[in-house]
C-alpha cells in the first residue's frame, strides 16, 4: 500500500505507506526525508548510523533526513515520509517544526511507545490522511499539512510526557550536524557565513567541511537551502515584493538573493511566484 502526494509548484513530496516504503533501504543510505515509522502488531528491525535498533509493538519512530537507514525486517508497518518543502515551508511551533524535538532535540533517535488509546488516535488519523490522499481539490494540499502538523504534536506531547526519556549522545558528526541544523534554523535570517555557525560551535570551517561530506552535503549548502525554503514560504504565502523578502531573510540587495535563488532552483524568485500562482 503506498499513497503519494505532490505539490508541483513547491516541490513538496508526502508519502504515506507499509513497509514497502522502506524497500529502497535494503541497504544502508542516507535517509533524505523525514521518516515516521509506526510499528502495529510486531517488531521492526532496522540500522540508524550504523546503530542497530529493534522497534517494539505499538511504537513510533522519528527519523531525518541526514540519518543513515538499513532497514532489516518489519511487518504491517505505517510509514510517513516527507520532504522539507512539503511540511518544513509552513511556520510552525519549534517544538514541532523540522527542527523540533522529534528530528533535532536530545534524543538520537526517538521511540516514542503507544498505549492502546493512542493506538486508537493514531489509527484513526491514519484513516483520515488515507481518505485526504484520495481527495483532490484545490485545498488537499493545505488539509494534508494540517494533518502532519497535528500528527507531529500529538507524537511531540507524547516524547514529552515519556517517563525515562534520557540524552543520548549518539554519533559525535550526527551529532555535530543536528547542532548546525538548530543554529542556521535560529540564525539563517541574518547570518549566512559558515564562519559564524563554525564559531558558535567551537569548530573551524573546514572541520564543518570535511565532517558534512560524510553526509554528501556542505555547510554552506545547509545555510543556502534554509534560506531558499524561506524565500519560497514567503512568495508563496505572503504578498511581499523580491525586495522585501530578501530584506527579511538578511539581504541588502535585493540581486543576490535573486542570483542564489535561480542558482538553486534554476527559476528566479518571480517566475517562481508566477507559477504557484497558476
Amino acid at each position: 500500500m503506498q499513497e503519494v502526494f505532490k505539490d508541483f509548484s513547491t516541490g513538496g513530496l508526502l508519502k504515506v505507506g507499509n513497509e514497502v516504503l522502506l524497500e529502497n533501504y535494503r541497504r544502508p543510505k542516507q535517509a533524505g526525508l523525514y521518516i515516521f515509522i509506526r510499528t502495529t502488531n510486531s517488531k521492526a528491525f532496522i540500522n540508524v548510523d550504523g546503530v542497530p535498533y529493534t522497534i517494539s509493538e505499538h511504537s513510533l519512530l522519528a527519523l531525518t533526513p541526514i540519518q543513515f537507514l538499513h532497514f532489516n525486517e518489519g511487518k504491517h508497518l505505517i510509514v510517513y515520509q516527507f520532504n522539507r518543502e512539503f511540511y518544513c515551508i509552513k511556520d510552525h511551533d519549534q517544538e514541532v517544526s523540522c527542527a523540533g524535538l522529534l528530528f533535532f532535540g536530545n534524543a538520537h533517535i526517538p521511540v516514542i511507545d503507544l498505549g492502546e488509546k493512542e493506538q486508537r488516535k493514531y489509527d484513526t488519523l491514519h484513516e483520515v490522511f488515507v481518505d485526504e490522499l484520495e481527495t483532490e481539490d484545490t485545498i488537499q494540499a493545505e488539509m494534508l499539512r494540517m494533518l502532519m502538523a497535528r500528527f507531529m504534536i500529538m507524537s511531540t506531547r507524547l516524547l514529552k510526557a515519556k517517563e525515562g526519556f534520557n540524552k543520548t549522545t549518539g554519533d559525535a558528526k550526527v551529532n555535530l550536524l543536528r547542532s548546525f541544523n538548530l543554529l542556521v534554523e535560529e540564525y539563517y535570517k541574518t547570518e549566512h557565513s559558515v564562519s559564524f555557525y563554525a564559531d558558535k560551535l567551537f569548530k573551524s570551517p573546514k572541520t564543518l567541511s570535511n565532517t558534512f561530506s560524510k553526509f554528501n552535503t556542505t555547510p554552506l549548502q545547509i545555510i543556502h537551502e534554509r534560506i531558499i525554503l524561506e524565500a519560497k514560504r514567503l512568495l508563496i504565502y505572503t504578498d511581499k515584493t523580491a525586495k522585501e523578502i530578501a530584506y527579511d531573510i538578511g539581504f541588502e540587495d535585493a540581486s543576490h538573493l535573486s542570483r542564489l535563488f535561480k542558482k538553486q532552483t534554476q527559476q528566479s524568485p518571480s517566475e517562481f511566484k508566477k507559477q504557484v500562482k497558476k
